[in-house]
């Protein structure tokens, strides 16, 4: 049933346009730990969980971000469910903007600002920063790397990843970042 919903959610990641190739992870709260997508894999057709321990204890093979999510299970109660994304226009955001206001109805209802974050991929100092940022924002956006979203499932994360381009894509076409045009 697991690896059905990791298999759902990447699919509508990758047909959406959120991650290429075999960018992002997702992961999913359980008992005394995680589970997170193995490193390397194409989240339209995992295959291969690995479980990450609440002690952060990586199982071989677990997806380089594991210490983002081990801090962001640590830091949030809410978050039963993680999902990672590199969406274009919220990475070029990130680029241009401290935190994003969402200027569109759903975006300022689910997510009023998200805030972007710096640290480099798979660093201790990402995983703090983005899960200090989480704790009290349901998505956030690593600087130049993409989104990171808490949810209540992977279902609700992925809501809030496609929520966060949609802002983004409006702040473009209003004629946002910046006046920079990519």
């Amino acid at each position: 049933m697991q690896n059905k919903e990791f298999e759902l959610t990447g699919r509508r990641l990758f047909n959406e346009g959120l991650v290429a190739g075999n960018f992002g992870n997702m992961s999913v709260r359980v008992r005394g730990g995680f589970l997170i997508t193995s490193s390397g894999s194409f989240l339209d057709e995992e295959e291969s969980l690995k479980f990450v321990t609440m002690d952060g204890v990586p199982e071989d093979g677990a997806s380089s971000e594991w210490r983002v999510h081990y801090r962001a299970y640590l830091a949030c109660d809410d978050a039963e469910a993680i999902v990672h994304a590199h969406p274009p226009l919220s990475v070029a955001a990130s680029l241009v903007y401290d935190e994003i206001i969402p200027e569109d109805s759903e975006g300022k209802m689910l997510c009023p600002v998200i805030p972007v974050v710096d640290g480099e991929p798979g660093t201790d100092e990402l995983a703090e920063n983005v899960a200090k940022a989480l704790v009290s924002n349901p998505v956030v956006v690593a600087k130049g790397h993409g989104t990171f979203a808490k949810g209540k499932d992977l279902k609700e994360a992925y809501l809030l990843t496609s929520t966060a381009e949609h802002c983004c894509k409006i702040l473009y076409y209003l004629g946002g970042f910046g006046g920079r045009s990519f």
